[in-house]
C-alpha cells in the first residue's frame, strides 16, 4: 500500500521534470524499518534518490515516548522529554488524525447513499420523507404503489416513478 501511495504521489511530478517544487524536503513514514525499506526502494525506482526518508516505529509495547526512528540504515532514539521527539510525534499524530477524518467522511458519505438516490426526481426532502415513512429503502422497494402515494410530498407521477424503478 505504501508503494502505491508513493507512486501515486510522485509519478506525475517525475514525468513533468520541470516542476521540482512539488517534491518534499523530507518523507516521513509510519511503520519502522520495513516501511523505510519499501519507501526508499520506491523513491529510488522513481529516480528520487535525494529525498530523505525517516520512518517512525512505536516499538514492541507500542507506547508513546519510546519511538525508534530509522534513517539511512541507522536507528535513532530520543530521550523521553526531547522537544524533537515531541515535534515528530505531533506530526505523526496529526497525519493519523487527518487520515482517520478523511476515512470517516468517505465512509459516512457512502453510507448515506441509497437506491433512492438513483431515481430521478427524488431529492433529499422526498428521500427523507420516504425513509421516515417506510424506515428503509428496502421497505420502499417492497411497498405497493398506493403505499408510496400515501407519503406526504410524493405525488402520483413521482410515486409511479419510484414503483417502476423497483419493479421493472
Amino acid at each position: 500500500m505504501l508503494r502505491e501511495v508513493l507512486n501515486r504521489r510522485f509519478k506525475r511530478a517525475v514525468q513533468e521534470k520541470d516542476n521540482y517544487l512539488s517534491f518534499p524536503d523530507l518523507v516521513m513514514v509510519d511503520g519502522g524499518k520495513g516501511q523505510y525499506s519499501v519507501a526508499r526502494e520506491t523513491l529510488n525506482e522513481l529516480g528520487l534518490h535525494d529525498i530523505p526518508i525517516i520512518a517512525i516505529a512505536k516499538g514492541k509495547f507500542r507506547n508513546s515516548g519510546n519511538e525508534t526512528f530509522f534513517h539511512n540504515g541507522k536507528e535513532v532514539k530520543f530521550t523521553k522529554n526531547d522537544s524533537t521527539l515531541f515535534f515528530l510525534q505531533r506530526i505523526r499524530d496529526e497525519s493519523h488524525r487527518f487520515a482517520i477524518s478523511a476515512h470517516r467522511a468517505k465512509r459516512k458519505k457512502g453510507m448515506s447513499k441509497s437506491l433512492l438516490d438513483q431515481i430521478e426526481g427524488i431529492g433529499s426532502i422526498r428521500k427523507r420523507a420516504l425513509l421516515n415513512h417506510f424506515g428503509s429503502a428496502r421497505a420502499v422497494e417492497s411497498a405497493s404503489l398506493d403505499e408510496i402515494k400515501s407519503v406526504d410530498g410524493v405525488e402520483v407521477k413521482v410515486a409511479k416513478k419510484i414503483y417502476n424503478f423497483f419493479h421493472e
